[in-house]
């Protein structure tokens, strides 16, 4: 079914959707489930926030790596700034833990890169929730760990991310792939965590 909606060649006269929609529809289900798993933890404590960290560098790590050994930064020239492994490792190390590989991921193609990315880049979106579900947190080690959440703020990543996948030419079924790949990552992480 895919093979066929990304064919806009035949057929004249009617829309079809960009990869952006693409990887939206895609992975609907799996960013649902991600949601409701790491939404069973409770961020205003600090076991339940330092276990959410952890969750969010078993995969982040990994996929970061990846995006490395691929090329990420031949694509996004502000990769340096759109990284995030370095804060969720300091955000752990001030909860007395370490951040830690605990999943694999596969080689990324270019569309790999895409399609990775825009998981990474579309879960500062909801870090925007999360700091206000920890906000109140007793503890105030919580406050103190937020580089991960607050990342980049301020600095519209996805807005250029989007311009940069606005501008890629295919609609790759290996973008959705890798998509679904870094989604599942961030769950097998959390099951591990």
């Amino acid at each position: 079914m895919l093979a066929e909606a990304s064919d806009v060649s035949t057929h004249v006269g009617r829309s079809f959707p960009g990869l952006r929609e693409r990887l939206r529809d895609a992975t609907a289900v799996a960013h649902r489930d991600l949601d409701a798993q790491l939404t069973s933890l409770d961020l205003a404590t600090l076991s339940g926030y330092r276990r959410f960290l952890q969750a969010s560098a078993g995969a982040l790590l990994p996929l970061e790596a990846a995006l490395v050994e691929a090329g990420v930064a031949r694509m996004f020239q502000d990769w340096p700034e759109r990284s995030r492994s370095a804060a969720i490792a300091a955000d752990l190390g001030r909860l007395g833990s370490a951040a830690q590989f605990t999943v694999s991921v596969r080689p990324l193609t270019r569309s790999g890169v895409l399609g990775t990315m825009y998981v990474l880049e579309g879960s500062r979106l909801g870090a925007k929730f999360l700091l206000k579900a920890i906000a109140d947190a007793a503890d105030p080690r919580i406050g103190e760990a937020t580089d991960y959440l607050s990342h980049g703020a301020g600095q519209r990543l996805w807005q250029s991310f989007l311009a940069k996948l606005g501008a890629e030419d295919a609609c790759d079924d290996e973008a959705i792939e890798a998509a679904g790949a870094a989604f599942a990552a961030f769950e097998q992480a959390a099951d591990r965590a």
